[in-house]
């Protein structure tokens, strides 16, 4: 089964094709990382006016890319939600519509079980059950994944997700977006505990996340030190992510000791900070656990994960009706629904 998979949650426009569920024939994504730069975040009314003008070259893109035709594909699977309204429906409203007009079956996709079903496009997957990290810009969340379709949600960040609070930092620094990736590089080579930022635990039991301290602790640091220099600034972006890791680390691991599982999968956007994964990996290993995270091009939003999970959503019969739409926010193994 080759299925189309169309991504348009946020601010990139992704379309891919993949053959049952795990061959990716073609995967392109089209960024808005140079238009919202200058705004150091996304702006969701620029995010959804990109989004129409790429949807139509990004598809014929990826057709090209696998050397297929239209007439040879099966399915299509689109992002139905969580994100932005207005970016969601450009992706879902096409892929939709390009479902009925070809007589195609049609998917709509949980952002979130996309991310941890990119795990399972990489040639090393985990093995069920496994605990999964899902951090990104919009989401920090921590599931128990018994199998393809069972995600039990653990923990969640109960106000900035760790992305967010990376791009927010970055915009203090003035860095610039998106705050993961340039808060990484400009860390290099610093101390990361010359400042002590804090590490919010919440309650001893719980997996939940908060960074609105840490973020507000970084806020005040900078202020009142009066950073400026260049030096100055890569010092307090390494000590930041530092601390971030530190909360990551500790939630996830804990979260697989609770339920004895022996491999943790990290997917969304700040899976690719290889500082991250890599003290994660350390710490996972002294407790006899692995970690694994999707190909690096597959950690960010892309339509291979969303065709991926389309295609365990097709093959049982878990399709949308044409009077379905997109919702923002919601709970997770909500597809097809």
């Amino acid at each position: 089964m080759i299925i189309l998979g169309i991504e348009s949650s946020c601010d990139e426009t992704a379309a891919a094709l993949v053959r049952d569920g795990r061959e990716i024939l073609s995967s392109v994504v089209a960024s808005q990382i140079d238009v919202h730069n200058q705004y150091g975040g996304v702006v969701p009314e620029l995010a959804s006016r990109m989004h129409l003008e790429a949807i139509v070259p990004v598809v014929e893109q990826a057709f090209g890319k696998a050397g297929l035709r239209v007439d040879e594909i099966d399915a299509v699977a689109a992002t139905r939600g969580p994100g932005l309204t207005g970016a969601l429906l450009v992706g879902f409203t096409f892929a939709k519509s390009f479902a009925w007009a070809k007589n195609l079956d049609f998917a709509g996709v949980n952002h979130l079980e996309a991310h941890i079903h990119s795990l399972f496009l990489s040639d090393n997957p985990p093995e069920f059950p496994f605990t999964a990290l899902v951090v990104s810009g919009g989401h920090t969340n921590i599931y128990n994944v018994s199998s393809e379709d069972d995600f039990e949600l653990m923990g969640q960040t109960r106000d900035d997700a760790a992305g967010e609070a990376f791009d927010k930092v970055a915009k203090m620094l003035g860095l610039g977006y998106p705050g993961g990736p340039v808060i990484e590089k400009t860390a290099i080579g610093k101390d990361p505990g010359l400042i002590s930022f804090p590490r919010t635990m919440l309650e001893p039991e719980s997996f939940d996340f908060s960074f609105s301290g840490l973020k507000s602790s970084v806020a005040r640091y900078i202020h009142t030190e009066n950073i400026r220099t260049d030096s100055e600034k890569a010092q307090v972006a390494a000590s930041f992510q530092e601390a971030v890791i530190d909360v990551l680390s500790a939630k996830v691991i804990m979260a697989a000791q609770h339920r004895a599982n022996s491999m943790i999968g990290v997917a969304g956007g700040v899976s690719a900070n290889r500082t991250f994964i890599k003290k994660l990996s350390e710490k996972a290993r002294k407790k006899g656990i692995k970690v694994f995270t999707p190909p690096c091009d597959l950690c960010g939003d892309n339509g291979a994960m969303i065709a991926a999970r389309g295609y365990s959503l097709i093959r049982k019969g878990r399709l949308c009706t044409l009077e379905q739409d997109v919702f923002s926010r919601e709970k997770i193994n909500t597809s097809g629904f």
